[in-house]
C-alpha cells in the first residue's frame, strides 16, 4: 500500500492543466482517486483514535452532477481490514452509491461538502460475509487546476450486521470529463442614460446627448470639436483656436482679442496701434483718447501734474491729494482748499475749514456797529467812537489770524451818490485809525455800500439811525 502513495502524487503532476483558468461548473462528469485509510475493528466502542490499528486501501469512482449543488458518487473501494484479530488481515471490497450536498458553489477555489448513501461491501475470508453499510461524512475539493481537484473525504460507516462500523479516510484527486457547456446567459440591455446610442461604459458624455465621432459628447456648433473642448462651444471656429473664431484674422481668437474685428498684433492684445491725441498711449489704452495726457493718469490730462486726472481733479490747478480728489490743504487743518472757506488759515473742520471767532469778540464787533459815530454829514469820528474802536486794537493785536473787514453804511437821506462817497468815507476813517494805532493794513480792508444794505426801514428816525452805521466782519486768509 505505501508504493500507492507516490503513485497517487504522479498522477496529481499529470492532470493538472498548465493554465489554470479556472473550472466550467457545467462539466458534470468526473472520476476521481483515493487513497484510503480505515480502521475496520468492528465494534462501536472501539478506539478510533488508535492511528496504529488503521489498515489501508484505494477508491476509484465515477460521479454525475445531477443538480445545480448535488452529485451522485459512485465509488468502489478494495481495502486490507481485520476483523478483532490485529494479526490477520482480510481483503474487503465494496461498491456503493453515494449523495454529495455541495456547501458552495460549483467552479470555486474551495467546495466543501456532505455525503450520505449506502455501502454493499463483500468480505473476503474465510466464511466469505457481505453486508451493507450506511456511510455519513464530509469532505471538501480543492482546486488546483483548469478541471483537476484536490479531494480529501473523511466517513463514519454504519454497519447494519455485526455492528460493523468503522472509519474510512482517503485523500485523492478528482478530474471532471467531457465537454464543457457554455451556460445560456440573459444579455441585459446597456445603460444609455442620454439616449444617444451609446451605453454609459463607452460614453465620454453620458448625462449628455452626443455624437458617435466624439464618443457621446456633443458638438454645438458643428466645428468638429466637442463641447468639452470647445473654448467657444456655441460659435464654429477651427482647431487652431481651440473652437473659437477669429474674426479680423490677426492670430488672436476673439474672447483674448480686444478689438475683434480690428487686426492687431498680439502683444498689443490684437488691436491697432491708433493714437488719435498723439500722446504716445494707444487708444485702447487711452481713457481719453481725444485729448493728450501722460501714461501715470492712463492718458487724460493733468495740468496741475499731481497725477490725478483732471477730469477727476476738483482743484486741477493746484497741486493736491488723492483723498482730497485733487485739491491741496494749504493750512493744514484738515479740511482742504477745495470747500475751505479759510483755506490759508488752520480752522475747525465743523466750521468749514475757518477759526472760530469768541463770542466775546462777537460782542464787541456788534456793540461797534452802533457805538461807532460821525458828525452829521460828514466822516468824522465823534470822540466816544474811539473808546470802542480802541476794543478793536486790542482784539486785532491778541488774534493775529484775523483780519477785518469794514463797511461803511448810510440811509436813505440825499443823494445816493453822496452816500455812497460818505459811507466809503466813515469806513476808511475807522480803517486808518486802526492803522494808526499799530494794525497791518495787509489784515484790513474798507468798502462803503451807501444807502443799498439797511437793516431797518428808512421811514421812521429810528430806522434811519440804525442804518447809519460802520460794520466790523473777521475775515480769515
Amino acid at each position: 500500500m505505501r508504493r500507492l502513495i507516490p503513485v497517487l502524487f504522479i498522477m496529481i503532476g499529470l492532470m493538472i492543466s498548465p493554465s489554470a483558468d479556472g473550472q466550467n461548473p457545467l462539466q458534470k462528469d468526473a472520476i476521481n482517486f483515493k487513497v484510503l485509510f480505515l480502521d475496520y475493528t468492528g465494534p462501536v466502542t472501539g478506539d478510533y483514535g488508535n492511528f496504529t490499528r488503521y489498515t489501508s486501501g484505494v477508491e476509484v469512482g465515477y460521479s454525475r452532477n445531477i443538480y445545480d449543488f448535488l452529485n451522485l458518487n459512485v465509488p468502489v473501494r478494495f481495502a486490507i481490514a481485520n476483523f478483532n484479530e490485529p494479526a490477520k488481515n482480510n481483503v474487503t471490497g465494496d461498491v456503493g452509491a453515494l449523495l454529495q450536498a455541495q456547501l458552495w458553489n460549483r467552479g470555486s477555489q474551495f467546495v466543501p461538502y456532505a455525503t450520505t448513501g449506502i455501502n454493499g461491501v463483500y468480505e473476503f475470508k474465510d466464511d466469505m460475509q457481505f453486508g451493507l453499510q450506511v456511510p455519513i461524512g464530509i469532505g471538501i475539493d480543492v482546486k488546483i487546476g483548469t478541471s483537476a481537484y484536490l479531494n480529501a473525504q473523511v466517513e463514519y460507516r454504519v454497519g447494519l450486521q455485526e455492528n460493523r462500523n468503522n472509519i474510512h479516510a482517503g485523500l485523492g484527486l478528482k478530474y471532471l470529463i467531457g465537454e464543457s457547456k457554455q451556460e445560456r446567459k440573459i444579455l441585459l440591455k446597456p445603460i444609455d442614460t442620454d439616449k444617444d446610442g451609446i451605453p454609459d461604459e463607452e460614453d465620454d458624455c453620458p448625462n449628455v446627448p452626443g455624437l458617435a465621432e466624439f464618443n457621446g459628447c456633443p458638438d454645438t456648433d458643428g466645428d468638429g470639436i466637442p463641447d468639452h473642448l470647445d473654448l467657444c462651444p456655441d460659435i464654429a471656429g477651427p482647431a487652431s483656436g481651440q473652437g473659437c473664431p477669429d474674426s479680423d484674422g490677426d492670430g488672436v481668437i476673439d474672447p483674448e482679442d480686444e478689438c475683434p474685428n480690428l487686426p492687431g498684433p498680439p502683444e498689443n492684445n490684437g488691436c491697432p496701434e491708433f493714437d488719435k491725441d498723439g500722446d504716445g498711449i494707444p487708444d485702447h489704452q487711452d481713457d481719453c483718447p481725444d485729448e493728450p495726457g501722460p501714461a501715470a493718469t492712463s492718458g487724460c490730462s493733468d495740468r496741475d501734474g499731481d497725477g490725478i486726472p483732471d477730469r477727476e481733479d476738483r482743484c486741477p490747478d493746484q497741486p493736491g491729494e488723492a483723498r482730497y480728489d485733487g485739491c491741496p490743504d494749504t493750512d493744514g487743518d484738515g479740511v482742504h482748499d477745495g470747500i475751505d472757506k479759510c483755506p490759508n488759515t488752520p480752522g475747525d473742520p465743523e466750521n468749514d475749514g475757518c477759526p472760530v471767532v469768541k463770542e466775546e469778540v462777537k460782542e464787541i464787533l456788534d456793540f461797534a456797529r452802533r457805538a461807532v459815530q460821525f458828525e452829521v454829514g460828514r466822516a468824522t469820528l465823534q470822540t466816544p467812537s474811539y473808546v470802542v474802536l480802541d476794543q478793536i486794537v486790542d482784539i486785532m493785536k491778541e488774534n493775529p489770524s484775523y483780519g477785518l473787514q469794514i463797511s461803511g453804511h448810510t440811509d436813505n437821506t440825499g443823494n445816493a451818490t453822496s452816500n455812497l462817497d460818505l459811507s466809503a468815507r466813515r469806513a476808511k476813517a475807522c480803517y486808518d485809525y486802526l492803522i494808526k494805532n499799530g494794525i497791518s493794513s495787509d489784515r484790513l480792508d474798507f468798502v462803503g455800500y451807501g444807502e443799498d444794505r439797511p437793516i431797518a426801514t428808512n421811514s421812521t428816525a429810528e430806522g434811519r439811525k440804525l442804518n447809519r452805521r460802520v460794520e466790523f466782519v473777521v475775515k480769515f486768509k
